[in-house]
């Protein structure tokens, strides 16, 4: 668990902190999703499988990490940010974990993004973030 209150990514330095603008329906969400991947895959080195995706800087504090992927989406959610524990409870149906982590199900990416739209404020790639899992299953 991190207890600096500081992300723990490396290369964030390389992407840019872009400000987040709402979305309004799931088709701008789903195609926010898809950009977001493309901008992925254009940028991050394929050594960087589990460690890659995107930071979400959340309007009343605190960062979420995401990683999707086909087996899981992974979110590590800043003690800082333990404050939106309701918001990804009530878009995913999951329960909250014991840990930092959470480990979805790879097709609540869409409900996750639209649950959490309204909270975002800025986004930034990670080229590498330390999820510290090492092995998961899905909530469901």
């Amino acid at each position: 668990m991190m207890t600096t209150g500081q992300p723990q990514s490396t290369h964030e330095e390389a992407f840019p902190d872009l400000p987040w603008t709402a979305l309004a329906s799931i088709d701008e969400v789903e195609a926010w999703i898809r950009l977001y991947d493309q901008e992925l895959q254009a940028c991050v080195s394929k050594n960087n499988a589990a460690g890659h995706g995107v930071r979400f800087t959340l309007r009343h504090g605190g960062h979420i990490f995401l990683h999707s992927g086909a087996e899981a989406i992974l979110l590590d959610v800043t003690p800082e940010a333990e404050w939106v524990t309701p918001a990804i409870v009530a878009a995913t149906g999951a329960p909250p974990p014991a840990a930092q982590i959470w480990v979805l199900p790879p097709d609540m990416l869409t409900q996750l993004v639209l649950g959490l739209n309204s909270l975002i404020e800025s986004t930034q790639l990670v080229a590498s973030h330390d999820y510290k899992v090492k092995r998961f299953t899905c909530a469901r």
